[in-house]
């Protein structure tokens, strides 16, 4: 009988760990439109500078849109607030108390949005100058394996990819 329980114990465990290891492969979206990595697969993260210019494009155009229109609300608010202090009444401070609220969150989504927008910028400029620098070290990489390949060159005489070229001396 106690082998019974240990067997419906295992069977028990082992539905709720294929449930576990279902939910950990489900497919999510990436930035590009395909799917994100599964378990098992590896693989490079893939980020276009198209990618790039258009998160840097949607923060640009969203603190636009705070600065024409939210703005406004911000400067009607604290002239609404200081006209109805000014006629004795106390609401005015709240409002005022409001007003500033409003501003200092404004402000502060402005400075993030312009803060995206400019990290996008130099992220796809730095991104292009590490690709240009990758090249031009692995293009170097040849130059450099020959010096250490002993096939390069006349065998017996020195590796001019290493020792440069022959000069009119004789070789010892």
């Amino acid at each position: 009988m106690a082998w019974d329980e240990w067997e419906q114990a295992k069977a028990s465990a082992a539905d709720r760990q294929s449930t576990h290891m279902q939910l950990n492969t489900v497919d999510g979206g990436g930035l590009d439109g395909s799917s994100a990595a599964l378990p098992g697969k590896t693989g490079d993260l893939k980020v276009s500078d198209r990618d790039l210019a258009k998160i840097g494009g949607e923060a640009g155009e969203l603190y636009q849109l705070l600065w024409d229109k939210a703005r406004v609300a911000d400067a009607s608010s604290t002239k609404a607030a200081a006209d109805l202090s000014g006629q004795g009444f106390s609401v005015g401070s709240g409002l005022q108390h409001v007003a500033n609220r409003w501003s200092e969150q404004l402000n502060s989504l402005m400075d993030a949005c312009a803060h995206i927008s400019n990290h996008m910028q130099t992220t796809k400029k730095v991104h292009a100058g590490d690709e240009h620098y990758i090249q031009r070290q692995m293009s170097s990489i040849d130059t450099l394996d020959q010096g250490f390949d002993e096939r390069v060159g006349e065998e017996g005489r020195r590796n001019p990819a290493y020792y440069g070229k022959p000069s009119d001396k004789k070789d010892s």
